[in-house]
């Protein structure tokens, strides 16, 4: 498999890495919101294109907390693999998670994790070192650091290493490719309605002003103008 053959449903696997509480609530390198609306929206993709994705945790009881409920509601069959190593290479669950896909041929590692200077660093270095087949896509805005300084120089450490890095966004649209293929069209359009920000308001404005589409909403009545004298 080569860097320069793009994401496909069929070539990618997901994993996201400590999505917890008390792991966002370091996060300073960018909005915790806005990481929680892109971990999210990137859930919702795999589960458009029926990516496999495997969700980790680490000292969930002890310290970090419940992955988020709204990334759980997205798999809410998947099983959760517990840890107690900050690195997800080390819990021989992950690594059999990730083989089983691979061995499906899918070998491209999409990965949405916190914080990106630890437990991303080192899994994407570590599983780079011991499978060299393996490639790894690294959610840039769908992770987060305990600085903006800790995240960008954790990226460029394993950007240096051989790590692609991407957006969440990205990666959808990747999945996606061509809006002639329909059956994923309108789930991805919903999607991007909900967790893509200027771009999902354009969508609404396109379909409605130019197309002439109904709202997505029904709202009361418009009354007025009405100037008053």
């Amino acid at each position: 498999m080569s860097k320069l053959e793009v994401l496909t449903p069929a070539n990618s696997q997901l994993i996201f890495i400590d999505q917890q509480p008390q792991m966002a609530f370091g996060v300073q390198s960018i909005d915790r919101q806005t990481l929680k609306n892109n971990v999210v929206g990137l859930a919702k993709a795999a589960r458009i294109f029926n990516v496999p994705t495997t969700i980790t945790t680490v000292e969930t009881e002890s310290f970090s907390g419940n992955t988020f409920p709204e990334l759980l509601a997205v798999y809410p069959e998947n099983d959760i693999l517990e840890r107690t190593s900050m690195n997800s290479w080390d819990d021989q669950n992950v690594r059999d998670a990730l083989a089983k896909n691979a061995a499906d041929g899918r070998k491209k590692i999409v990965v949405s994790g916190l914080w990106t200077e630890v437990c991303n660093t080192t899994f994407a270095l570590s599983a780079l070192h011991d499978v060299p087949d393996y490639e790894i896509y690294m959610v840039a805005d769908a992770s987060g650091g305990t600085s903006l300084d800790a995240h960008k120089y954790a990226m460029d450490r394993m950007v240096q290493a051989g790590v692609i890095p991407v957006t969440w966004q990205q990666v959808l649209l990747e999945w996606q490719r061509d809006w002639a293929r329909k059956e994923t069209y309108d789930a991805v359009t919903t999607l991007v309605k909900e967790h893509s920000g200027a771009y999902g308001m354009g969508i609404d404005y396109a379909y409605t002003m130019v197309h002439g589409a109904e709202e997505r909403v029904k709202h009361g009545k418009r009354i007025g103008p009405n100037p008053a004298k």
